[in-house]
């Protein structure tokens, strides 16, 4: 219903009616906007960000659904409740000269070097050994058609719980 919907006046209605229609369409529109600028607390924003533009820090709504390729992450203040934190960002190496030019690895290749090198990164960010951690990680590999392009080399770190959502960030939570 839009609101000029609820400006007609039907034929039917007193006048006292109509005022208190209008006083509680003020009150809602005015307790709506209230509410979108964070007065009760609740900072609502979510953003949608390509997976080539996540960074350390970033908090992630699990995706729903299970593709083969990922190419869009859902970023929410990490005061809202998430799954995930993006903590690291690993370059596969290449030799000088050929970051450009280089063929796909291949997707053993590039979970071998996830394996090692978002393990290294874990103790950094989280403060505590992953064996001694009640977290996970996981990661997204470059894929063979970004890094054809020539715009996909980083493997994105990933730290992922239980199931069970966070509302904080696991950074030196030494969880």
């Amino acid at each position: 219903m839009t609101p000029r919907d609820l400006t007609r006046r039907p034929e039917v209605r007193s006048s006292a009616v109509l005022r208190t229609v209008g006083v509680v369409v003020t009150a809602s529109v005015a307790l709506g906007a209230l509410a979108g600028c964070s007065f009760f607390g609740k900072n609502d924003k979510t953003t949608t960000v390509s997976v080539l533009k996540a960074k350390p820090g970033d908090c992630l709504v699990a995706p729903t659904a299970i593709t083969a390729e990922v190419t869009n992450l859902t970023v929410v203040p990490c005061s809202q409740p998430h799954e995930q934190e993006v903590y690291a960002l690993a370059t596969y190496p290449l030799p000088a000269g050929t970051e450009k030019t280089a063929a796909y690895p291949g997707e053993a290749v590039l979970k071998a070097f996830a394996d090692g090198a978002c393990l290294g990164a874990f103790a950094g960010y989280v403060g505590s050994d992953y064996r001694d951690s009640s977290l996970f990680f996981t990661y997204l590999l470059p894929s063979a058609r970004g890094w054809q392009a020539g715009d996909d080399r980083d493997v994105t770190c990933v730290i992922t719980t239980t199931g069970a959502k966070r509302t904080s960030s696991v950074k030196g939570s030494k969880l």
